[in-house]
């Protein structure tokens, strides 16, 4: 029996996506079949609703030098996180001598924003280069991974912290023990440990399928994150729906009785429950649904190839590795993928080796049919790629279901 990493309850896995290859390992064509592969599977906690993975990538694995993803490359998340650091500063900030410490903060797309306003931070981020993008912002970095030790070292020199954040990031850590740990070691008595992430709800509503991946070990609901704070000796304080990444959700978490538990964590809680994101079958039915999706996905790959159409895909996401490699699309039906990021470009997708292009091959010339791996950027995307559509290009969308535009 798989026991939970946050309680020790018993797991009830609910979907197996096969053998899947690290999903940002971008490999180059002399190295092409070197990936590491693990068996990808999520399963739901049945006594604190935690949905976590079954198995555990060695993180040095996923998160090393060469780590690809850059918080700068969406326009979106640049404002989202702009605008969010000035929030700090007016709020949780405006503090004597404030100290902000961020997890994961990858190319400082959030601190260079405190930096500016000469506040005191520190970003802790495991990848070298993203690092020095960082730095090179003017960003303070410490390049290593968020844990006890690690924490109470920045603790010993800094003194403790305001505010810690973290996006998109403490989902990824499977030892999250060790994370709180630190937390405890590094908070000030009054700080809050505010956490961004992609909120399960979304992901089962829409389908999302492709949020499963080996960076995901956990998917955050209001109900398991506060039964997740509790555990570490902590509170959840409060909740704040996100549009971002095809809905997230802001937690903060602070110190038992530090804070007035808003109104929306319980509102939250109950939704959660009449949704039955506490409750086994309804991830037996979402896996039921992904098994449709992808069966759908295919045979339009394959009708569109049998007519003669041409197809590219757009978005070298990591969550387009769970796409690909469950539904066994390859370079037969998608010849190539066109992506914004250098440090993709000449490189082959995880698994299927489909080859990573420039996005300005997307136009040279457009195909009849794009497949849209980053569709929690659409908006952002259609609006970019508007000459696409009057060209008579057409968009291929997976989420919720498989659907032509």
């Amino acid at each position: 029996m798989v026991l939970c990493r946050i309680c020790g309850g018993p797991v009830d896995e609910f979907f197996d996506f096969g053998r899947q290859p690290v999903s940002d390992s971008f490999v180059t064509p002399e190295t092409a079949g070197s990936e590491f592969y693990f068996r990808l599977a999520a399963g739901v906690c049945t006594d604190c609703t935690m949905v976590q993975l079954i198995e555990e990538v060695p993180r040095e694995k996923m998160f090393h030098e060469d780590y690809p993803y850059r918080s700068a490359g969406s326009a979106v998340m640049r404002e989202h996180f702009e605008k969010y650091a000035h929030r700090l500063l007016d709020g949780e900030l405006a503090v004597d001598d404030p100290f902000v410490v961020e997890i994961g903060s990858n190319d400082g797309t959030m601190l260079k924003t405190i930096g500016r306003a000469g506040v005191r931070h520190l970003g802790v981020d495991p990848s070298a280069q993203v690092a020095e993008f960082a730095k090179a912002a003017g960003v303070r970095v410490r390049t290593d991974f968020f844990q006890d030790s690690s924490a109470r070292d920045i603790a010993a020199a800094d003194g403790p912290a305001d505010v810690i954040f973290s996006a998109n990031t403490v989902s990824h850590i499977a030892y999250i023990d060790s994370v709180f740990r630190g937390v405890d070691a590094l908070l000030g008595p009054d700080g809050v440990f505010v956490i961004e992430d992609r909120y399960l709800g979304s992901i089962i509503e829409q389908n999302a399928f492709d949020q499963i991946y080996d960076e995901h070990f956990y998917l955050f609901s209001v109900g398991s994150v506060q039964a997740m704070a509790r555990r570490f000796g902590l509170e959840l304080a409060d909740v704040e729906p996100l549009s971002v990444h095809g809905g997230s959700m802001r937690y903060t978490i602070a110190r038992p009785g530090r804070r007035t538990v808003s109104a929306a964590v319980t509102e939250h809680i109950d939704r959660e429950r009449e949704a039955g994101l506490g409750r086994p079958e309804t991830y037996h039915r979402f896996a039921q649904h992904v098994k449709e999706s992808c069966r759908d996905l295919v045979r339009l790959l394959t009708d569109l190839r049998e007519q003669g159409h041409s197809v590219v895909g757009y978005g070298a996401t990591a969550k387009s590795a769970t796409v690909l490699n469950y539904c066994g699309i390859g370079p037969d039906l998608v010849p190539f993928i066109c992506d914004s990021t250098p440090a993709k470009q000449g490189r082959l997708a995880p698994g299927t080796h489909i080859p990573i292009r420039p996005s300005e091959q997307f136009s040279q010339p457009y195909p009849d049919y794009a497949l849209l791996f980053a569709w929690n950027h659409a908006e952002e995307i259609l609006a970019k790629e508007r000459e696409f559509r009057a060209a008579g290009g057409k968009w291929i969308r997976y989420v919720p279901d498989v659907h032509v535009v």
